[in-house]
C-alpha cells in the first residue's frame, strides 16, 4: 500500500521513489529514476526526469519541469512556472545528454515564480530568488536575489524577511520574527 497521495491523473513510472507523506497532484509525471523525500507537495502539471533528487518538506508549485541533473535539497520551495535547466547550449539537432550540469538548490532556499536557474549553478542555503529572476551564476546562503541577469540586492533571514544589512561590511542584524541574530563578515552572512 502506497504511503503518499497521487491524483489519478499523476502519471508515476514504475522505479520512482516516493517518500511518505508526498502529494503529487492534476497530470503531473513522475520518471523511473526520481527520488522524492518525504512530505514534499508537487502541484498541478509537474515533470519530474530521471536523476532528479528532491528533498522532504520541500513544495514545488505548478507548471514546474525538473529536468535530470537538479538536485533541490530539503525544504525548498519552487515558485509556479519556475524554470531549470540541463544543458548551457542545447540545439535540437545534437544530442548533449552526456553534457548535463548539475544544479544544485540548497535546503530552505526559495525560487519564486517565473525565475530561470541556468544549469551548472548552486543556489545556497536559505537563499530568496525574486520572482522572473534569471540565475546565471552561484549565489551566497542567505542573499536576496533579484532581475535579469540576477543580482543581489541584500540579505534574507531563514524565516524569510529581509534584513537590514549592507551587501558588505561586519554588522549584525536581528530577524524580527525569530529574535536569531545573523553576523555579515565581509561578504558572507551567518547565524551566530
Amino acid at each position: 500500500m502506497k504511503k503518499f497521495f497521487s491524483h489519478e491523473t499523476a502519471i508515476i513510472d514504475d522505479g520512482a521513489e516516493i517518500g511518505t507523506g508526498s502529494k503529487i497532484w492534476h497530470f503531473s509525471h513522475i520518471c523511473k529514476g526520481a527520488k522524492i523525500g518525504e512530505n514534499v507537495s508537487l502541484g498541478q502539471n509537474c515533470f519530474i526526469a530521471d536523476a532528479v533528487e528532491i528533498g522532504d518538506n520541500t513544495k514545488i508549485q505548478n507548471n514546474v519541469s525538473i529536468y535530470s541533473g537538479v538536485v533541490l535539497e530539503e525544504s525548498v520551495f519552487c515558485g509556479p512556472s519556475v524554470v531549470f535547466t540541463n544543458v548551457s547550449n542545447p540545439r535540437a539537432f545534437v544530442e548533449r545528454k552526456n553534457e548535463y550540469k548539475t544544479t544544485l538548490v540548497k535546503k530552505g532556499a526559495s525560487l519564486g515564480a517565473n525565475s530561470t536557474i541556468v544549469c551548472g549553478c548552486t543556489i545556497g542555503e536559505y537563499s530568496f530568488i525574486g520572482a522572473g529572476a534569471v540565475i546565471t551564476k552561484d549565489t551566497k546562503r542567505f542573499s536576496l536575489m533579484v532581475g535579469i541577469p540576477a543580482k543581489q540586492i541584500g540579505w534574507i533571514s531563514a524565516y524569510g524577511e529581509r534584513l537590514n544589512l549592507p551587501l558588505k561590511g561586519k554588522k549584525t542584524a536581528i530577524c524580527e520574527h525569530t529574535g536569531v541574530k545573523y553576523i555579515l563578515n565581509g561578504d558572507n552572512l551567518e547565524i551566530l
